[in-house]
Order: C-alpha cells, then sequence, then structure tokens
C-alpha cells in the first residue's frame, strides 16, 4: 500500500457509514495519503410516491456538508489532509468519475452489510464502484456506530 498517496472515501455520511468513515481516515493517516470525501446525492431517492419531490436538493445538500465538515475536522486534528466534494447523480457511477477525475489511488467504501436476499437485490453502489473504479476499492461492512477513528 505504500504507493497510495490519494484515497476517496466514498460516504453518504450516514451513521451506517462510519465504519468506511473510520477505515478511510485511519488509511489516510497511517499512509501520510490525502483523504477525499465524496457524497452523492441521487435525486432520484428525494421523489415521493406519484413523482414529487419531498426533500429539496439544497437541503440534503446543506445538511451533507454539516456533516462532511465535521468528518474533515476530524482527519485535520490527526494531521490527514481531507477536502469534500458533495455531487449530485447516479452515486456508483459519480463515485467512479470521482475516482478518475481526482485521479485516486484507493476507493473506501461502506456497505450494509445485508442478508442474502438483501445482497441479491441491491442495485448495490459499491458493488458498481468495485466493478468500474480505475484503482482498487477497499468495501468495509457497516459498524456500530460507536467507533471513532483514530483511536
Amino acid at each position: 500500500m505504500g504507493g497510495i498517496r490519494r484515497i476517496l472515501l466514498a460516504t453518504d455520511l450516514s451513521p451506517a457509514s462510519d465504519g468506511a468513515a473510520v477505515q478511510a481516515l485511519d488509511l489516510a493517516h497511517d499512509l501520510g495519503a490525502d483523504l477525499l470525501i465524496v457524497s452523492v446525492i441521487d435525486p432520484r431517492s428525494l421523489r415521493l410516491p406519484g413523482g414529487r419531490f419531498g426533500t429539496r436538493v439544497d437541503q440534503v445538500r446543506s445538511s451533507r456538508e454539516l456533516a462532511a465538515q465535521e468528518l474533515v475536522s476530524r482527519g485535520r486534528a490527526a494531521g490527514v489532509r481531507v477536502n469534500f466534494l458533495i455531487w449530485d447523480g447516479d452515486p456508483g457511477e459519480s463515485i467512479v468519475d470521482a475516482a478518475r477525475s481526482e485521479q485516486v489511488d484507493l476507493v473506501v467504501v461502506g456497505s450494509h452489510g445485508r442478508s442474502q436476499v438483501g445482497r441479491f437485490l441491491i442495485g448495490s453502489v459499491s458493488d458498481h464502484v468495485v466493478r468500474h473504479a480505475p484503482c482498487p476499492v477497499l468495501v468495509v461492512r457497516a459498524q456500530p456506530p460507536t467507533e471513532t477513528a483514530l483511536s
């Protein structure tokens, strides 16, 4: 892993993605790598039955920016160079596009650790990223929310 200088953490910034955040922060710290946090807002997920929007994209963006700032602060306090991007679009495709355009060496993405049926049914963002990313991908199963980075 000595050649890893830029790590992309793909996250929805929810508690379920904390395990991936912990791994990405720890790896960036241990390797002296930069960390880029990418969170993608899927406008399709904001629609209510009938096609109306239940939540506005700007509201989701605002809450994600606050959550990302907290993660950036945690990393910077530990000496990790951290930045973040928030994109709109299809999550899997957007993460792969970000990995290419930002020329990262590793993508860290969370997985919800679903049951057998759930694994079969997920249109899985992590599965898409594993299959299409231009670099290695570390998939981290969801962890209990009590973990803290760099502990």
